[in-house]
Formats: structure tokens, sequence, C-alpha cells
């Protein structure tokens, strides 16, 4: 009999990966729609869980954006992104499942902490301001996982602290999108304007760690399948970074822009650098495949074949 895995946010990148990965039809996947599942409602969320019983869920839905859309949407980013996670968590002990997998953010370390960033240092410091909203709201989530944990071992509840991701069925709206897609939007429009340049919010030189969207589906595959050696906190990432700069000349190379790149140095750079330790990630047994130029190269691809505006 197969696993029944509640996925919530699967219209999202992280949940349509996954059920776009190979191993997904091994599994009963339970995918219910925003309409289907309204997660700010915990009675509602309560009975769902009581009429289907999944074995394990794992919680990828949130109110997500770029720098841009963390600062002009504070309120909401932290409000449905604590609630979502409370209803859903809460209402899961109180069903008597054992299993969750809930999906955290490296917005959740300290601004100003020593890379690489290593999962106790969580709480240890002043939160990055353009997306504090959205950092506190997931600590929360993390944090009621372990006090329920603490509270009643036979309960497993976990987190996975993905790097920033990026990939198929990604966000390219400038308003709303981050690095790598953002990127691959205004080089792609500068090729079809013809256009000489393309502008770099900031100095370029802040570094940042993403990973292939596919991959992080992966990691979820494997987390499920060795869920009992799962520890309850757990970094997924690359363990290494490119410059801001980097990433535009990488993805310049990849779709074919000659033109040149000039600095804003009015715009906001946030946290210097964010670098996750992927120490547990490699005892745990598994790494990241995919290359940024294969994971560049994959990602404007579905952004050709879906004729993205």
């Amino acid at each position: 009999m197969k696993m029944s895995v509640l996925l919530t946010g699967a219209s999202g990148m992280v949940g349509r990966n996954f059920l776009e990965h190979p191993e997904a039809c091994n599994f009963e996947i339970l995918a219910p729609s925003g309409s289907g599942l309204n997660l700010l409602d915990y009675a509602t969320v309560k009975e769902y869980l009581i009429n289907f019983k999944p074995d394990i869920v794992i919680h990828a839905a949130g109110k997500v954006g770029g720098i841009q859309a963390n600062i002009r949407e504070p309120v909401r980013f932290l409000l449905e992104n604590l609630d979502m996670g409370r209803n859903l968590v809460w209402a899961a002990h109180e069903t008597g499942i054992k299993k969750l997998i809930n999906i955290g953010s490296s917005c959740m370390y300290p601004r100003n902490a020593p890379n690489p960033l290593k999962e106790d240092m969580i709480l240890h410091g002043e939160l990055e301001p353009t997306n504090e909203g959205y950092a506190l709201a997931k600590i929360a989530v993390a944090r009621l996982c372990e006090y329920i944990v603490r509270e009643n071992p036979e309960y497993q509840y976990k987190t996975l602290i993905p790097c920033n991701l990026y990939g198929r069925w990604d966000k390219f709206d400038p308003s709303n999108s981050h690095l790598v897609p953002a990127i691959i939007k205004k080089v792609h429009d500068a090729i079809i304007a013809n256009g000489k340049e393309v502008g770099i919010w900031s100095s370029g030189t802040a570094r940042r760690e993403f990973m292939y969207a596919g991959d992080m589906a992966d990691c979820l595959v494997h987390a499920i399948r060795n869920f009992n050696s799962l520890p309850l906190s757990m970094n997924v990432g690359l363990g290494y970074d490119y410059t801001i700069d980097e990433y535009y000349r990488i993805t310049a190379e990849v779709i074919g822009f000659k033109g040149k790149f000039v600095h804003d140095l009015s715009k906001p750079e946030g946290m210097r650098q964010k670098l996750v330790d992927v120490s547990r990630l490699k005892s745990f047994g598994w790494q990241a495949k995919t290359s940024l130029e294969e994971g560049i190269e994959k990602t404007y691809k579905f952004y050709l074949e879906r004729g993205i505006k």
C-alpha cells in the first residue's frame, strides 16, 4: 500500500517540482488547491485531516516573494505564513498525525550571523529587515514543531531549511520574483529589445546561494524515504555560493546576452552573504546534483515554453 502524503502548496514551485519528480508516483499524494483546503481557516484544516488521514504531511505552502514584495507587504508575509503554518501543524497534532515535514527558509537566520549558517544559529541575532515579517513567521512555525516534539516525541515534526530556490514553475514578474528568475527575465527582455545594457541592484558583490527546485524535490523524496534518520532541523543547500554579478554573468552566457551590466548603487543590497552549512545534509546522505548553468538553462527553457510575459 502506498504511503499517503498531504502536500500543501502543490501549485507553488516546490510543490509542482515534487509532483513532477520521477518517484512521486510511488506515493498517494493529496494535493489540494487553495480553494480545496483553506489553510487560513483552522476548522477547515482539521476537518480535512480527519477525513483524509494522511500518513505524513509536507507543508510547502506559503506567501512568498522577492525583496520588493517583502518590503511592500510585510503584514501579509507575516500573518499569512504564520496562520497557515500554525493551523496545519496544530491540526496535524490534534488529529494524531505523527509525521510532518515543515519547509522553512534561510531567511530565518540572523542578518549578521557568520557564514556558513548552522541550524543552531536561529534566534541568535537580528533578522534582515527587508524580509523580517516572513522570517518571523517561519521561525515561529519551526519552533512550534520543535516544541511539539519536545513535549511528546511520538510526534516527529521536522523542519527543512532550504537556501534560495529557483527553477521550473518559478515566478518571473519583477514585482514578486526572486533573484534568478528576475535576472532571467531582465536579460531575456534586453535581448528581445536589442538592449545594450542591464541594470543590477547595488554593487553586485553580495553573495547568494541558489539551488535548483528539482533538487529540493529530490531531497524531499529522500527525506520521506528516510524519515526516521532525518534531523529535527536541517539545512538544504549547495554549501557554496556566487556573487550577484556572477549570477548575471552566467545567465547572460547561458541565454546569449552580449551587452554590459550597470550597477544602481541607490538600491538596497540586503544581506552581504547567506550561505547555509550542509554538514547535517551530508551526514543524512543527500546532495544537490544540478549545476547553476544547467539549472538556468532548464529554467529559461521553461520560461520560453510557457510564454511568460
